[in-house]
């Protein structure tokens, strides 16, 4: 089962700052502004062999001065029941306000690990100042300062420690998640596989509010069949319910094998179908582009291909994965798209020998080696398929720090040459021999 982290507390305590640490890029925009974050960031942080996501909940906070804090206390409740544990953020040169009262008084309640973590301690006299937020009563509390990553690393030793190991994939059926933006036919496509009106289907916008779990058995076909509640931006978000809808949809893309991307062909491939595309990438899973709605689409002779083209003009440099042009409504190819599935869950799990790795990549390396670094020839030695969860590949060579990123695209493009791997990340690591 996939882990989910979620930064909770009140507004301009360094939450997104945190948040952009964690995940090693800087998206959610910081300011010395409360309530900057207006869009729901979700990301990938890799710690001690771990990989978990983790959810900013700054922002989510109205601006009403007479609900700001009962939206402050529902965003944590449901941070609590969707997370597997919790950051709980504060800030030193505040001290401890009745808000991060009312926040630790939740807090304390649930069965749920809680890290509080005291941020913008960055020299001696604010870390005697901390000690007053050892009354908020937590017995895992951390001293840091996110914008300069003090202490954090402490913080990740035992929030990893805290989180499940990932469950093995092998003999189990597959596990399709159905995502994509709201209304854009989710519900549809689930009822049109099944044969069934499993799913409420309206013209609102966020219908679904829970992952809805089938299993498909027809046709010598077996899967478990996810329908989520659309991600929309935050822009467009106007209850808590929506916030809840966001946090189960991320669930279902962690504990999927297979994303199927839904976008709209009328709207086409948009900044938020690219923010759950990244993330289905990040955490490694396998990803078919379903563009729905082709039947309301004027047709002429390229206009699927070049669609597909400017698909692949956006995810690009991950360009091998399957596009597909379907109607839920009028149950056209979505067949194929149960195939397409199952093939790349089949990419997913697939195992190369080690000495066709050598023989095959080998010959590939001869070819072209890696560009020289101050001097130093790089000679790549042996390759090994690593036993992670999704396929991954380990290069040994006598300099690993010094491959240029351009020659590890060169690499990855060769294994998809060579073996299939369409609509599945590859991961490739260079270690020391």
């Amino acid at each position: 089962m996939g882990n989910i982290v979620a930064i909770v507390g009140r507004p301009n305590v360094g939450k997104s700052t945190l948040y952009n640490r964690l995940v090693g890029e800087r998206q959610a925009i910081t300011d010395d502004v409360s309530g900057v974050t207006r869009d729901r960031m979700y990301g990938t942080c890799e710690w001690n062999g771990k990989t978990f996501s983790v959810v900013d909940t700054g922002g989510f906070v109205r601006n009403s001065d007479d609900i700001f804090e009962a939206a402050i206390r529902s965003q944590v409740k449901i941070a609590i029941e969707e997370a597997n544990c919790i950051i709980f953020m504060v800030d030193v040169t505040t001290g401890v306000t009745d808000l991060d009262e009312q926040v630790a008084n939740i807090l304390r309640r649930t069965k749920k690990q809680v890290f509080l973590a005291v941020n913008k301690v960055d020299n001696h006299q604010r870390l005697l100042e901390a000690n007053e937020f050892w009354s908020l009563g937590f017995e895992d509390t951390f001293f840091l300062a996110s914008i300069s990553g003090s202490g954090t690393g402490d913080l990740l030793d035992v929030v990893t420690e805290s989180l499940d190991e990932e469950e093995s994939t092998e003999n189990k059926i597959p596990k399709f998640a159905i995502v994509g933006q709201p209304n854009v036919g989710k519900s549809s496509l689930t009822n049109a596989l099944l044969g069934e009106d499993r799913n409420i289907v309206t013209d609102i916008a966020g219908t679904t509010r829970d992952p809805i779990h089938s299993v498909y058995s027809k046709y010598g076909k077996e899967f478990m069949l996810i329908d989520t509640a659309g991600i929309r931006r935050k822009a467009k978000v106007h209850e808590d319910l929506e916030f809840y809808s966001v946090m189960r949809a991320i669930r279902a893309i962690e504990d999927s094998d297979v994303c199927f991307l839904m976008i709209d062909a009328v709207d086409g491939i948009e900044h938020q179908d690219m923010s759950i595309f990244n993330l289905a990438k990040k955490r490694n899973k396998g990803v078919v582009i379903l563009v729905n709605k082709w039947d309301l689409m004027e047709k002429e002779t390229n206009t699927a291909r070049d669609f597909e083209k400017k698909i692949k003009e956006k995810i690009a440099p991950f360009t091998d994965v399957p596009v597909l042009f379907i109607s839920a409504l009028e149950k056209q190819r979505i067949f194929k798209a149960i195939e397409l599935g199952i093939e790349v869950h089949e990419n997913r799990n697939r195992k190369i020998k080690t000495s066709v790795l050598n023989e095959v990549i080998g010959d590939a390396i001869e070819r072209f080696e890696p560009p020289s670094h101050r001097g130093k020839f790089i000679k790549i030695k042996y390759i090994t398929q690593l036993p992670t969860y999704y396929p991954a590949f380990a290069f040994f060579c006598n300099y690993p720090k010094h491959v240029k990123e351009s020659y590890r695209n060169y690499l990855e493009n060769q294994m998809r040459q060579n073996f299939d791997f369409t609509g599945v990340p590859i991961g490739i690591f260079f270690r020391k021999k």
